[in-house]
């Protein structure tokens, strides 16, 4: 993997690059749809390549590894492969489920072992097997083991996950460097900064992953229910840390307007369930704000979607099909909400390119938050 930085802000820390991998170039900054079990839910891969134009996507190696399980995908030739992906692709080692899943995990020095939530069956991940289950699925991108403490906990508790998820980091540098991707094309291991909301923290860990000299680095353990403030200050002295050279991806963010906020602060790269879970409930981006469609003030209104995104179904269309519970409209409204994400990120390279980033952020941020 190889990403050349291309040109940066002259107002801010926002920047633009191409990230060079076995399934594509990606040009930065980017957003990546979340398929977490090699499903972007409502979505065709088609619709994802050819109409959203996404050049990568995620999967999740807790929810791979449970179903369809490791046997089957490495039958297949890898994740790409099964799915009928085409584009690159980038998995997270299940060390949010570390965070999501505490009522059904416990963890150890040797790693996690979770209470299966499809049969309650026991499973253990440790930083070793999560390397190894990531080569099997065959990610472009794989996601170091951590522990994502949770919003709001003692500083005592943030230390010692940032503490356990660099000694995780260190087994998982390890693995990697002594195993071989298995189907003909290089991956790349990224680590991840973790130590909650606390500056000290935060820096410590920048410092420790940044000398590790990886393709690229991770921001974990925001977006989890912090204040806006937090994650941008936390994001903003990471950035500062981490080096220019190597891509940042900001994991799980989310909003619009934080991601916007966040380029401005040097991310590269993003993902969040948002656009396809809000959109299942009727909750639309536009280029000119969000809609909850639901509301009685879209039933006879004719107007496109998006004129600038899905300027072929109204919102009186949508809105019907929403609420009679039809699947394809939770599939336009996904298609809606991911071409939205895309377009706004393409955007702000065009911005940054052109020199008129911090102008336009401005401007962007109150008109894709404002409720229609």
């Amino acid at each position: 993997m190889k990403f050349t930085l291309e040109a940066t802000d002259s107002k801010s820390s926002a920047r633009v690059g191409s990230l060079e991998t076995g399934h594509g170039t990606i040009q930065t900054p980017i957003f990546m749809p979340v398929g977490t079990v090699g499903s972007v839910k409502g979505v065709f891969q088609e619709h994802l390549h050819e109409h959203i134009k996404a050049p990568i996507i995620l999967g999740n190696t807790y929810h791979l590894f449970l179903r369809p399980g490791t046997e089957i995908i490495h039958k297949a030739g890898g994740l790409h492969k099964f799915i009928n992906w085409p584009g690159a692709m980038l998995t997270d080692s299940g060390g949010y489920q570390v965070f999501s899943l505490a009522h059904r995990r416990k963890i150890s020095e040797e790693g996690t072992t979770f209470q299966s939530h499809v049969d309650g069956s026991k499973i253990f991940f440790s930083p070793e097997n999560v390397i190894d289950t990531q080569r099997i699925i065959g990610a472009d991108i794989i996601m170091a083991f951590d522990e994502c403490a949770p919003f709001p906990c003692e500083k005592k508790y943030a230390e010692k996950a940032m503490h356990l998820t660099h000694r995780w980091l260190d087994r998982c540098l390890f693995r990697f460097s002594e195993t071989e991707p298995l189907y003909g094309y290089q991956q790349a291991l990224f680590p991840i900064v973790q130590g909650g909301v606390h500056h000290d923290l935060r820096k410590k860990s920048a410092e420790y992953i940044a000398a590790k000299n990886a393709d690229g680095n991770a921001i974990g353990g925001l977006s989890v229910g912090e204040p806006a403030e937090d994650m941008y200050s936390m994001t903003d002295l990471v950035c500062s840390i981490l080096p220019k050279d190597k891509p940042r991806y900001l994991m799980g963010v989310g909003k619009p307007e934080n991601i916007l906020e966040s380029i401005a602060l040097g991310v590269d790269m993003f993902d969040c369930v948002m656009p396809t879970r809000n959109a299942r409930h009727g909750y639309i981006f536009t280029t000119q704000g969000v809609i909850n469609i639901k509301n009685q003030k879209w039933k006879d209104c004719f107007e496109p979607i998006d004129p600038l995104i899905s300027p072929n179904y109204t919102l009186s269309y949508l809105r019907h099909l929403i609420m009679c519970s039809e699947h394809l409209g939770g599939m336009i409204a996904s298609l809606q909400n991911l071409r939205f994400y895309l377009w706004l990120v393409e955007q702000a390279r065009e911005q940054i390119l052109a020199g008129t980033f911090s102008e336009w952020k401005s401007k962007m941020v109150k008109q894709v938050s404002e409720r229609r």
